[in-house]
């Protein structure tokens, strides 16, 4: 038995997120279904480093699994493409060992998230940034982001939904990145908690349009209560762009 790792690549705004749920059509589905026909139906089980929700979308997604069959990696990636749909691709497949878990074993992630800054709504990027048309002060937003870099407990920018407990997290990098009118949010980390950078990112737009101080961060995440922080940012504008490993 070989484990592989593979780089997959996806457009969320299809799928239900990246984990089996019955009936519903999902990214880890998609892929076991296929690995289930090349293997005459043996359930191949499919590990990511992380779940993806409802519309989230994927450049760089790690995933891996364990298969008998004698095929080159070049093989794999040819195959796992012809039969996936178009909304998934592979883009890579390597030889790991197995001890190796696309989870457990990545270090950090690295997220973006993409605002289309115009007062005109573009129907082409409706499932693949998020329209917004009021002005925003990025210097203020920066400002503001300074105070989530270093290691804090991000209570306050979580999902009350959420199960863990350790909600104590790094983030490394926070970049403003402005093209035409499009801004990018890019988040690096040693790891995000659910719907932490949605909630980043709708906390920074309120002080982008002058709803709270960039100082008031500071406050918020001292009070550790989601009540606290901003709105959360629509799912389609949200990317995991690449997983690190050592």
């Amino acid at each position: 038995m070989q484990r592989y790792k593979s780089i997959i690549s996806y457009d969320g705004s299809g799928f239900s997120g990246y984990q089996v749920q019955p009936n519903k059509r999902t990214v880890q589905s998609d892929l076991e279904a296929v690995l289930a026909k090349m293997h005459k139906g043996e359930h191949i089980k499919v590990s990511a480093s992380g779940r993806t929700d409802a519309g989230v979308h994927a450049k760089g997604q790690v995933i891996h699994f364990d298969s008998p069959l004698p095929i080159s990696e070049q093989k794999w990636e040819l195959a796992l493409n012809s039969l996936l749909p178009e909304d998934i691709s592979v883009l890579s497949v390597i030889k790991v060992d197995s001890l190796f878990h696309a989870r457990f074993d990545a270090i950090g992630k690295e997220y973006r998230y993409v605002l289309q800054l115009s007062k005109k709504r573009d129907p082409f990027q409706r499932n693949f940034s998020f329209l917004y048309p009021n002005d925003l002060n990025i210097e203020a937003m920066k400002e503001a982001s300074r105070f989530f870099i270093g290691t804090h407990d991000f209570t306050s920018f979580c999902s009350a939904k959420t199960e863990v407990k350790d909600k104590i997290r790094t983030i490394e990098t926070i970049d403003f990145l402005l093209e035409d009118n499009f801004l990018t949010l890019r988040f690096v980390g040693n790891g995000f908690l659910y719907n932490m950078v949605r909630i980043l990112t709708g906390t920074l737009l309120e002080v982008g349009s002058g709803k709270q101080r960039p100082e008031e961060m500071a406050d918020i995440l001292v009070k550790k209560d989601r009540r606290f922080a901003g709105k959360t940012a629509p799912a389609q504008g949200l990317y995991l762009w690449k997983v690190f490993y050592q």
